[in-house]
């Protein structure tokens, strides 16, 4: 009788070890996962507006006057912004949730915030300097694209920290935390909106 009551204390441990480890890897997987599909909306996000500077900087062309090093500030930092966005997607691709680093994201933030300021220079030199730039139905067309833009960022933003936060936590409780390194699994950074270059870049209009 007790050999069976030991077996079977036996295999209700392996089951309920089994249940642990497999269980919080698939957790750990669709966590991951979850992270990782919301960083393809922020993405998505600001690849929109790098689309869209192309054309803004090609109607302040077309006024011969407007000031030349403006325009080359914005073009500079939006290839800044897309280089540093590639990167970011590269690792990505390569380690999935791993590659959003505390480092890779403060890379890929400043240089969005300074394309963000250079954009929101130039915007402002036109509503002072250019009534007449100002006025044209393409450049109207143009900041609310850029508006509707910033409005979208911010909500990847956000959206992308809420999936962060719940697979962070799972990873660092027990005995997830114990299993995580295992697994190979690591903590994702997320967007802090209140330090200084990691803040969330408006486009003032």
């Amino acid at each position: 009788m007790k050999k069976w009551i030991t077996i079977g204390i036996v295999v209700v441990l392996i089951i309920i070890l089994y249940r642990t480890f497999v269980g919080s890897y698939n957790n750990m997987v669709g966590y991951s996962q979850d992270v990782k599909k919301e960083w393809a909306n922020v993405e998505a996000a600001y690849q929109r507006r790098l689309d869209l500077i192309p054309n803004l900087v090609n109607t302040l062309k077309g006024a011969a006057e407007f000031e030349k090093s403006t325009l080359s500030a914005v073009i500079e930092a939006r290839a800044g912004a897309a280089q540093a966005a590639k990167e970011v997607h590269d690792q990505v691709d390569k380690e999935g949730a791993n590659g959003l680093t505390n480092e890779n994201l403060q890379k890929f933030q400043a240089a969005q915030s300074q394309l963000a300021s250079s954009v929101g220079r130039m915007i402002n030199i036109v509503v002072e300097q250019y009534p007449q730039l100002k006025a044209t139905e393409n450049f109207k067309e143009l900041q609310s694209q850029l508006e509707g833009t910033e409005n979208r960022i911010n909500v990847s933003r956000r959206d992308f920290n809420d999936k962060v936060i719940v697979f962070n936590t799972y990873i660092k409780r027990f005995p997830q935390n114990l299993l995580a390194g295992i697994y190979g699994f690591k903590e994702s950074a997320y967007f802090e909106a209140d330090k200084g270059a990691e803040k969330a870049p408006t486009v003032k209009f």
